[in-house]
């Protein structure tokens, strides 16, 4: 495989939608993966870093609201709203000539505490701006046997993800709930609470003190 052809590969995101069936949550993101040689590649060990690029679509004012914990006020978003890290996953490839299409599996989580989950949670439509960048190593046929040569440094993708696609992954795995981590004396607190309030659920704790505390 030659540099010149080498440097032809390239990487589309053709979409994404939830994996059911998956032990945890996983989104997988439809690759398409082009290599022009005529000898094909034998197999690719795959790596890909995923980033959120927030600037690249509008927010509605429920969104903004609950963007203020991650970017701060609206008025400093222009300087604020910086690409985030979301995942960095790695896939190995099987063999092809031309072309080939493969699930890029991508573990989720829906941990407020991560800017990426508290982001995804706070937007109630239109899509995610992702970006993709991939290295790795590709393995390609030669006359003498194989070739061993690094992705190109600049292979990158883009992807709008559905907010819908990812609301339907964690409904899937987290139906009508989310998760919030707190430190144990807060926690050994609000069980105190719920006990000598005979509250059944941790849900109707978290209730109460709101409508307790002043608005």
């Amino acid at each position: 495989m030659s540099e010149t052809t080498l440097s032809e590969l390239r990487f589309e995101c053709l979409g994404a939608r939830a994996e059911a069936h998956a032990v945890s949550p996983t989104l997988l993101l439809r690759l398409r993966i082009t290599e022009p040689s005529p000898d094909g590649v034998h197999t690719i060990a795959l790596r890909c870093q995923i980033r959120v690029e927030p600037r690249l679509r509008r927010y509605t004012e429920a969104e903004s609201v609950l963007l203020t914990d991650v970017f701060g006020a609206p008025a400093r978003w222009d300087e604020t709203q910086q690409a985030m890290q979301f995942a960095s996953v790695s896939l190995m490839v099987p063999g092809f000539t031309g072309s080939t299409e493969v699930d890029l599996p991508v573990p989720c989580g829906y941990d407020m505490e991560v800017a990426a989950g508290h982001y995804f949670a706070a937007l109630d439509d239109g899509e995610i701006p992702l970006l993709l960048l991939f290295s790795g190593t590709v393995f390609a046929r030669a006359a003498a046997g194989f070739t061993v040569r690094p992705v190109p440094w600049d292979r990158e993708a883009r992807c709008r993800l559905p907010v819908a696609v990812w609301q339907e992954l964690m409904n899937l795995y987290f139906p009508g709930s989310g998760w919030l981590r707190l430190r144990r004396d807060t926690l050994r607190a609000l069980h105190r609470f719920k006990s000598s309030h005979a509250l059944a659920t941790w849900d109707e704790a978290v209730e109460r003190l709101l409508q307790e505390s002043p608005r």
